[in-house]
């Protein structure tokens, strides 16, 4: 599952996003009031603002036979955007967040998650951390890559393609076939990951190409310090990574056609 090998820059890299999330005990005066102090903070790099409304989960109790179902709250959402719109910070009440489709390499990334951790913290002042995460989703396009009418098989490692992985039977024969994991590894961590092929919409637009998905979400549980929150991102990046250089094959590694180590 796990490769330790030298990192790379891909001229054809198959990330769609990447997100890193932290969550913390909820802060109320971020949901009270506009956050003004901290976007005037990161307003140079994020000029962009949206309040977003979002409605929680519901909430279910009671006994089996006698489940209650409630509405969930609302959640206020303030979103900070990038000029070209490509790096997008999201901030709520018990969590602030990262995301971009423009990732290059994770110390580009860390130097703006840096950046805006550096000016949240002394101004909300987290108890800990509760969860330190970081999801990277590719989404494998042969097209792309030039690789049409080569088998997934050939492409990812057996343990991610379960049947897809045996050569008497037909890719084209699955209507569905992926694999949702949790399980605990190394370094303190956990990682959720969803793989598989599968098809993507964007918006009423249906993509009709069959594409491999590698989703997953590395992250580190409990009360971690503040002071911490670098360390643990760096050890969530270096099991992130060794993820999804024990995914792929040569094949496919050499598909992206790889620039330089870093």
């Amino acid at each position: 599952m796990f490769t330790d090998r030298e990192r790379y820059l891909y001229r054809k890299p198959q990330l769609v996003e990447v997100i890193c999330q932290l969550r913390f005990p909820t802060i109320l005066s971020i949901s009270a009031r506009e956050p003004a102090d901290f976007q005037e903070a990161i307003r140079k790099e994020f000029p962009e603002y949206k309040r977003l409304q979002e409605q929680a989960q519901p909430k279910v109790s009671g006994a089996p036979g006698n489940l209650r179902v409630e509405e969930g709250d609302r959640i206020t959402n303030y979103q900070f955007l990038s000029a070209d719109g490509k790096w997008k910070v999201n901030l709520t009440n018990n969590f602030i967040a990262l995301a971009t489709p423009a990732y290059t390499q994770w110390e580009d990334f860390a130097a703006k998650l840096d950046l805006i951790l550096s000016k949240f913290i002394p101004i909300y002042q987290p108890a800990y951390f509760e969860r330190v995460g970081l999801r990277y989703i590719n989404v494998f396009s042969r097209k792309t890559l030039e690789l049409e009418g080569v088998p997934f098989r050939d492409l990812f490692q057996p343990g991610y393609l379960g049947l897809l992985a045996e050569e008497d039977v037909r890719e084209e024969s699955f209507a569905r076939s992926g694999q949702d994991i949790e399980m605990a590894i190394s370094g303190g961590c956990r990682v959720k990951m969803h793989v598989g092929p599968g098809m993507l919409q964007r918006g009423n637009v249906k993509d009709n190409e069959v594409k491999f998905i590698l989703d997953d979400d590395v992250f580190m549980n409990g009360k971690l310090p503040v002071a911490q929150c670098a360390p643990a991102l760096q050890t969530v990046h270096i099991q992130a990574d060794r993820i999804f250089a024990g995914a792929i094959t040569k094949q496919l590694h050499e598909a992206m056609e790889p620039t330089q180590t870093l």
